[in-house]
């Protein structure tokens, strides 16, 4: 692969440490005292309650409703935890499937707001190529321990 100034493998870890600084930005943004005592989740009521999908209606009465601020502590802590790891490149392919995760569980929630997707479409596509380029083979974490390395047995 030809490219300018950097590598094939250098730009994979620009997108991904653009991408982790993007999930830093999702949990510094986040009033954390109105987040945490049931503005974030209070939102996410609102939403599920009017889903046209019934299981997304009551998947979010099973798991989410009975413990808002639970919730609350695990999306933004999730946010934080996945922007550290990937600016970082500690434990990557990790962290980009749990990104994955919480991108498409917003997609889902979200589903008839199409204004709303496109950042989360962004991001889910950013994580597929990295994690498909294996993302972490320079200025990582991941790198300088040899973890993740492709081809390498166990």
């Amino acid at each position: 692969m030809r490219t300018m100034w950097l590598s094939g493998a250098e730009w994979i870890a620009v997108l991904r440490i653009g991408l982790g600084l993007w999930w830093l930005e999702s949990w510094r943004h986040k009033d954390k005292k109105t987040w945490f005592t049931g503005g974030g989740i209070g939102w996410a009521v609102g939403i599920a309650e009017k889903h046209r999908w019934q299981f997304v209606r009551s998947g979010f009465d099973l798991a989410v409703r009975p413990r808002p601020r639970l919730m609350a502590y695990i999306v933004a802590y999730a946010e934080l935890a996945l922007g550290l790891g990937l600016v970082l490149g500690a434990l990557t392919p990790i962290a980009l499937v749990g990104g994955l995760m919480l991108n498409l569980v917003y997609f889902v929630l979200m589903i008839h707001d199409w204004a709303e997707q496109g950042q989360n479409l962004m991001m889910a596509l950013i994580s597929v190529v990295v994690l498909f380029a294996v993302g972490w083979q320079v200025w990582s974490l991941d790198d300088v321990f040899g973890l993740f390395q492709p081809g390498a047995r166990p």
